[in-house]
């Protein structure tokens, strides 16, 4: 059930989102929430960590659910982000936020290059079918 105008905004946004929308999305959520869980670590509130490091950790295991294996890239990218659940498990385990820093560095340059992406999709897009 949605209680605010926030939640149905947010629950419309999703549904209507392209594929490469929805993918910059979770790559921002595991951002979001690898950021508190560094946050989490260096306030020692480690329950706080815990709960962030885990929420990133099941953004991941959704992109990782949502690979196409038909293409080549895929092979790469579940490699990738096996890496990326395990520097957040060591994070968590050791209570040592450079396993995150590093997940961070990384899931911040996958959305980029993703943003990046969209971009030009976008402008070959309306180059094919000329100017509005």
């Amino acid at each position: 059930m949605l209680n605010s105008p926030y939640q149905v905004y947010q629950q419309s946004s999703v549904q209507t989102a392209t594929p490469g929308q929805l993918v910059i999305m979770l790559y921002e959520g595991a951002i979001r929430f690898t950021k508190g869980g560094i946050e989490g670590i260096k306030k020692q509130n480690y329950e706080m960590a815990n709960t962030n490091l885990k929420k990133a950790q099941a953004v991941i295991n959704e992109l990782l659910a949502s690979l196409n294996y038909d293409f080549e890239v895929s092979k790469n990218l579940s490699q990738i982000y096996e890496y990326l659940l395990h520097l957040l498990i060591e994070a968590n385990l050791k209570k040592n936020d450079a396993f995150a820093q590093e997940a961070l560095g990384y899931l911040q340059e996958f959305r980029d290059t993703w943003k990046q992406a969209m971009k030009a999709s976008a402008g070959q897009t309306q180059t094919a079918v000329g100017p509005m």
